[in-house]
């Protein structure tokens, strides 16, 4: 499945918990979630999330054949850190895709990047999910 579809599957149960959820690609059926502000507090830059709890501050991406392979979940990441009001990133990713394992090679990365204490986020947390098939 696309990480459109898996996100369409998941939607109602995010919209019981409070979150906000994309429902299509147009600019008014996206989560826009600000980043910097400029006069008057407007929005002067905002990225877009599949899905944003604002009062819980979380933010969730759900990402598909990409995720691993073009390292979308760094760029998931990075954009989480930059997000105004936002304290925890949530990452989907396939547990399979093809023949690569990209939760198990996103786990390691995260496991890196934590363990290696190199590099400190401004997130309370990262949590990444494995879904689909796996072997």
């Amino acid at each position: 499945m696309k990480s459109d579809q898996v996100l369409a599957r998941v939607r109602s149960g995010l919209v019981e918990l409070g979150f906000a959820v994309e429902v299509g690609k147009k600019s008014a059926e996206k989560i826009r979630v600000p980043v910097l502000f400029g006069r008057n507090g407007s929005v002067s830059k905002a990225f877009d999330a599949d899905a944003w709890h604002k009062e819980q501050r979380v933010v969730l991406e759900v990402e598909a054949g990409r995720g691993y392979l073009n390292n979308q979940f760094l760029k998931d990441l990075f954009q989480a850190c930059m997000m105004n009001d936002v304290d925890y990133c949530v990452i989907a990713v396939r547990n399979l895709y093809i023949e690569s394992r990209d939760f198990d090679s996103v786990a390691a990365f995260f496991d890196t990047l934590y363990t290696s204490g190199r590099l400190t986020l401004p997130l309370k947390g990262v949590l990444l999910l494995g879904y689909g098939a796996s072997r």
